[in-house]
């Protein structure tokens, strides 16, 4: 089997300067593009967030009498049956919504596979930038507009931390088009809808151990769990 390559990338500090290089693992970031895996997964993703509660009533649920209107003949009228048609006004409705649940469910590793193939396209497309730490003493939206602007970014942007930074979180949630997730939580739908991603070292390292390639197979759904594979077959 032959072990995986790695590219380097730049590293930025909070000036938009080029710090340092690193080397990212094409198991997670140098994926082809898979587009019916991503389709698909972006439709599950889209499809389980849909609560499922729209709710329509009947013409046996809704309230009114169920007497005939009025006689069968000789009114030159409908032989209407009851005020609860769906016919009328504050009757019933037909082929209406009703609670259901819209889960879809697709394989884990095909889950894993188009996170890491839209992750892949990001650095192919020149989308990605890596910082070399993003942690903010206080809560401060100008600050966070002053990095942006230093690193160039004028347009929607995904931020991606290692760990949840409350103070990157506040500073940056007033600001259209910016959104900041911990690694963790990344998922497709995330990242194809903003334009940039702008990753720390720390996030990078933490995407190549949770969809690593070491993390397949047997060990991958220990591993999530916080319980250490084990070697020993």
């Amino acid at each position: 089997m032959g072990g995986s390559k790695e590219v380097q990338v730049p590293v930025y500090n909070l000036d938009g300067e080029v710090a340092t290089h690193i080397e990212i693992t094409d198991e997670v970031f140098g994926v082809p593009f898979n587009e019916a895996v991503v389709h698909q997964a972006m439709v599950r993703q889209r499809a389980n967030a849909r609560q499922g509660t729209a709710d329509t009533k009947t013409r046996g649920e809704v309230s009114g009498t169920s007497g005939k209107l009025y006689r069968q003949k000789h009114t030159g009228l409908a032989r209407a049956g009851s005020r609860r048609s769906p016919l009328r006004r504050g009757g019933g409705v037909v082929f209406g919504p009703h609670p259901r649940s819209y889960h879809q469910a697709i394989p884990k590793k095909m889950r894993q596979l188009a996170l890491k193939c839209v992750l892949s396209a990001k650095v192919r497309d020149g989308e990605l930038m890596v910082l070399q730490e993003l942690e903010l003493d206080e809560p401060k939206t100008k600050e966070m507009v002053r990095i942006l602007t230093a690193l160039g970014v004028d347009s929607s942007a995904l931020i991606i931390t290692g760990e949840p930074e409350n103070n990157v979180v506040k500073s940056s949630r007033n600001l259209v088009g910016i959104k900041t997730l911990p690694a963790s939580l990344l998922n497709v739908v995330d990242i194809l809808s903003y334009k940039m991603l702008l990753m720390t070292v720390a996030a990078v390292r933490r995407a190549e151990q949770l969809w690593g390639k070491k993390l397949s197979l047997e060990g991958s759904s220990a591993s999530l769990r916080g319980i250490a594979p084990s070697v020993n077959n």
